[in-house]
């Protein structure tokens, strides 16, 4: 289960206007024009605008364009917690839990979490379910869980789809269901997910909880492997080399396996079915697993 603690991310797209606007401060801080992008949020945030106030925060956080700063960046999250921004309070609550303070201040952290997550933050939902998985060594309370992971996931949030999906298949903290961890897998999965395109895809090439289709399986199987998910570059070395919801195809079961490999997931038994490859198949494989890049080619 996907334990990282989560801000929330901003939406981009505004059309640009007479004035600047926070949107277009965020758009400029993407494509990493921070120096402008500081700018505009500077002179936004002196008006009193919330979502200005928080990219000043994670521009000091992590020192896009200035010198990192943590004390000013805590300030700037500050400001906009009292602004009413929940993305204030969820990023104060992040720097208390994981340990940038130099020890980790749960109480503090996790009362601006579930400040957050009360206002309906839909990233603090899913720390709070995170928490609550006893994240930090405390003892979990999994129906406590799996209600915060809804609350995250009924807002579409991708990493609280997953982590419900998941707790339907081990029934934790709700009754086990292979139906209802496809329902949340598939949507997570589709929002480019490279775990849940994991899980999704096994269950669709079991027929567990799912119409049953090897080929569809196998390109959700693709799909997470593409996107760097180790698991699935060895099921899908496994399935090419038996051919098995792909055409059987010895040097991708090659390339695959040493992607895997790499990643920290051998495989003895496929490196001793490999081992027969002739050279030129082999010095292929390397060739493809070389030019490999997560999310690429999809």
């Amino acid at each position: 289960m996907r334990v990282t603690l989560a801000l929330a991310v901003f939406l981009l797209g505004a059309l640009p206007g007479l004035a600047a606007s926070i949107d277009d401060a965020i758009a400029l801080y993407k494509t990493g024009d921070y120096k402008t992008a500081r700018s505009v949020a500077s002179e936004l945030a002196a008006t009193g605008d919330g979502r200005a106030m928080v990219l000043m925060g994670e521009i000091y956080r992590d020192g896009k364009g200035v010198g990192a700063d943590l004390d000013t960046a805590v300030d700037w999250f500050t400001r906009a917690a009292q602004a009413g921004e929940s993305d204030g309070d969820l990023a104060i609550g992040i720097i208390n839990l994981d340990g940038s303070l130099g020890q980790v201040f749960y109480d503090v952290g996790e009362a601006h979490v579930r400040k957050a997550a009360t206002a309906g933050n839909a990233a603090a939902q899913y720390n709070m379910g995170l928490l609550a998985s006893g994240a930090f060594g405390n003892p979990p309370d999994w129906p406590e869980a799996a209600t915060w992971y809804r609350k995250s996931a009924d807002q579409g949030f991708a990493d609280g789809e997953y982590n419900l999906g998941v707790l339907y298949l081990e029934g934790q903290g709700v009754e086990k269901s292979s139906e209802q961890a496809a329902q949340w897998l598939a949507k997570a999965a589709a929002k480019g997910h490279a775990d849940a395109a994991l899980d999704y895809g096994v269950l669709v090439f079991r027929g567990d909880g799912v119409a049953k289709n090897e080929e569809i399986g196998a390109k959700w199987l693709l799909i997470a492997a593409k996107r760097g998910n180790v698991v699935a570059q060895n099921r899908m070395a496994r399935l090419f080399i038996f051919g098995k919801g792909v055409a059987a195809d010895p040097v991708e079961a090659m390339k695959w396996n040493l992607l895997a490999a790499k990643g920290g997931r051998p495989d003895a038994e496929l490196d001793g079915m490999l081992a027969g490859l002739s050279a030129d198949q082999k010095a292929e494989a390397q060739r493809r697993a070389e030019a490999f890049r997560p999310g690429a080619g999809e």
